[in-house]
């Protein structure tokens, strides 16, 4: 049985004068993700951004 879900996110070569708006994106992304709300009362999601 999948209890948890972590989804981690790595941006490559993203400008500075685009990361805040990557960062609003990722804040609100799975609150409108069909799949993820399907699930969310079943399984724990979690997802982390990062810039290389």
């Amino acid at each position: 049985m999948i209890k948890k879900i972590t989804v981690r996110y790595t941006l490559k070569d993203c400008p500075e004068d685009k990361r805040e708006a990557a960062n609003r994106a990722h804040s609100f992304h799975a609150s409108r993700c069909p799949v993820a709300k399907s699930i969310e009362k079943a399984i724990e999601i979690s997802t982390s951004l990062a810039f290389e």
